[in-house]
C-alpha cells in the first residue's frame, strides 16, 4: 500500500521578486522554497547559502530584500510590493 502523498503547496512565481530570475527560481525550488511564504520564512543568509551551494554562479545576487518582498507577496500586498520594488535596483536598496 502506498503512503498517502502530502499535498504540495501550489508554487508561486518567485520571479516576481526583484533580483530573482529563472535560474535562481529553479535553484530555490530545488531547495524546497516554492512559495512566497517559504521565501519569506527564510533569511537572506540562508538563501545566499542555497545559492552558493548550487551549480550556478550567483555571487552578484543580493538576497537582503527577498524575504521582505516575499512576505508582501504572500500577504497579497502587491501595491506595497510594487512601491518597495520601485525603490530597489536589481533587488538592492539604493543608498
Amino acid at each position: 500500500m502506498k503512503a498517502p502523498k502530502k499535498k504540495a503547496a501550489k508554487a508561486d512565481d518567485l520571479k516576481i521578486i526583484e533580483g530573482i530570475g529563472p535560474k535562481i527560481a529553479e535553484v530555490l525550488t530545488a531547495a524546497g522554497i516554492v512559495t512566497f511564504a517559504d521565501l519569506a520564512g527564510s533569511t537572506a543568509e540562508k538563501i545566499k547559502e542555497i545559492l552558493d551551494a548550487s551549480e550556478g554562479s550567483f555571487n552578484a545576487a543580493d538576497t537582503t530584500t527577498w524575504p521582505e518582498q516575499a512576505q508582501l507577496a504572500a500577504d497579497g500586498k502587491m501595491d506595497e510590493l510594487k512601491a518597495l520594488q520601485d525603490k530597489l535596483n536589481g533587488g538592492r536598496e539604493e543608498a
